[in-house]
């Protein structure tokens, strides 16, 4: 089993310069995986990533929309598609497989009815999982620049504390602490791992 979420920039088309949000996507796509193969940029603003922990193919959707999500006035849109790899292309975008398939098809389903956030491949439970993500992907696509980033940093240094992180960008831990809240982290997390359950429960990887 693997999972690949395919995605495009929201509003891309309103910068001049595409390198104002395209170094932000090639850094978050290298974050998520450091095997460049398993990712592509293509069509100019649109993209493709195979994850094949499928417990990590939610947080790193969250991860690629908080880098994006940085720059004022973009957002992103992702599909999660959860399956089998039958083929293995050169590129990621050759590849083949339902999960690849699930997740091309449903970013065209996204883009007509205005949802920044969906998943298919959980069988039985797909429209329970898709309910969650709803609500959670609301109070994502409200975060700030500042929301953005301290979900940002707290996924890249998981394992630091408030106060650490205070450090790394100049503001104080209760600075940080408001921030979490507001970008609603704690809840994002419990989402992941409620996921992370329900894929578990599913039996999905069997």
């Amino acid at each position: 089993m693997t999972s690949v979420i395919t995605g495009d920039i929201i509003n891309s088309t309103k910068h001049s310069n595409p390198n104002v949000w395209l170094t932000s996507l090639k850094q978050a796509l290298e974050q998520v995986s450091s095997n460049t193969n398993n990712w592509e940029i293509f069509r100019g603003d649109s993209f493709q990533i195979e994850i094949s922990d499928i417990n990590q193919s939610f947080i790193s959707a969250v991860y690629i929309k908080a880098c994006i999500k940085m720059i004022k006035g973009l957002d992103v849109r992702m599909a999660i598609g959860f399956g089998h790899k039958t083929f293995n292309g050169n590129t990621v975008t050759e590849s083949n497989g339902s999960a690849f398939q699930d997740s091309g098809n449903l970013l065209e389903i996204l883009k007509q009815s205005k949802t920044n956030l969906k998943l298919k491949g959980i069988p039985n439970i797909d429209n329970e999982l898709n309910l969650y993500l709803k609500l959670i992907g609301i109070l994502m696509d409200n975060w700030s620049v500042n929301s953005a980033e301290i979900v940002k940093l707290h996924l890249e240094n998981e394992n630091k504390i408030q106060k650490e992180l205070a450090k790394i960008i100049g503001i104080s831990q209760d600075a940080v602490s408001k921030r979490m809240k507001r970008a609603y982290l704690d809840e994002i997390l419990e989402v992941n791992e409620m996921l992370i359950s329900k894929i578990a429960q599913s039996k999905i990887i069997e």
